[in-house]
């Protein structure tokens, strides 16, 4: 992987002994990639949700330890898709474990080896790629459970070592980041040392809302939504105005997000601006508008947006 191609005047922090390179996470839908990035990174810098998919593109969380950078690509679940943007998901989540200098297979040990995690191991070995195997949730799966799970993975023939993990209490994961720093390699820093993701803001922004979206709703409002930041207005006392816009498919849908006289957008609103206030340390004016558009899965700009490929 050429990093000077690809970040063209990026590189930070030269010096001999510097190490530098791209961890990818794969792993089946709600394996927990993003919170385990969240961990690895020491920061929340991808949204995390009990819903399946919530990961759409490559988020990068960029780590510093000591001399090392680690810049952690959370990839969407793989899994096998069937519309438009499922197929532009794994699309990403396969371009980002072939790019990366070291693929993490996240396997959630409580769900033990589905038919995705199959299709992953089968992925990899295809393209001739070996892979630190994690197994997630050890908090809540036997130690019996635990070890037939790391023993049939292991004959796979791709994956080692085995990390035993939990991406919730942070149990196990510094060992995994210690791993991963002496087995990167040599090469300039691609970021700057205090930057945490590669999201711009108003992407970033747009996030923190889709995660209150999927938190406040659940089940009521389908997959088929998604947000937008409009506008980004700066002022002088530091504080900083946010527009945005949540799309849905139908009117019924836009009517389960606005809730009975606008009190779940209401709610929606009040969460995401006590997020965004965490995340840039200063005062957000939020607000929130719902549009419908019918096609926007279908929408080329709706896919430049989420920074994923539009298939003809």
């Amino acid at each position: 992987m050429n990093h000077e191609s690809e970040h063209p005047g990026g590189s930070q922090g030269e010096g001999a002994g510097r190490l530098c390179g791209y961890v990818a996470l794969v792993g089946a839908p709600n394996a927990g990639k993003s919170t385990l990035l969240n961990q690895l990174v020491r920061a929340k810098v991808s949204i995390v949700t009990p819903k399946v998919q919530t990961t759409r593109s490559r988020i990068l969380g960029i780590a510093v330890e000591g001399t090392a950078q680690l810049i952690f690509v959370d990839t969407p679940g793989i899994f096998a898709p069937k519309k438009r943007l499922e197929r532009a998901m794994v699309a990403a989540a396969w371009a980002g474990a072939q790019d990366a200098d070291i693929v993490v297979l996240l396997v959630d040990a409580a769900r033990g080896i589905k038919a995705d995690t199959r299709r992953i191991v089968d992925g990899l070995k295809t393209a001739g790629r070996r892979a630190i195997l994690a197994l997630n949730k050890v908090d809540i799966v036997r130690p019996e459970k635990l070890l037939g799970l790391a023993e049939t993975l292991s004959k796979k023939g791709i994956l080692e070592p085995v990390f035993m993990i939990s991406g919730l209490t942070g149990s196990g994961v510094d060992d995994l980041r210690a791993h991963l720093v002496a087995s990167l390699p040599e090469g300039p820093w691609l970021f700057p040392e205090d930057q945490l993701s590669d999201l711009p803001q108003r992407l970033m922004a747009a996030e923190a809302t889709r995660e209150q979206v999927f938190l406040q709703l659940h089940d009521e409002l389908p997959y088929a939504s998604t947000v937008e930041t409009e506008s980004w207005e700066e002022f002088t006392n530091g504080s900083v105005k946010i527009s945005q816009t949540i799309y849905v498919q139908r009117d019924s849908q836009k009517a389960i997000v606005l809730g009975h006289q606008g009190g779940q957008i209401k709610r929606i609103g009040a969460r995401a601006r006590a997020e965004l206030e965490r995340l840039f340390g200063r005062r957000v004016h939020l607000f929130l508008f719902v549009k419908v558009r019918e096609g926007w899965l279908d929408d080329r700009e709706r896919y430049a947006a989420m920074r994923l490929e539009y298939e003809e």
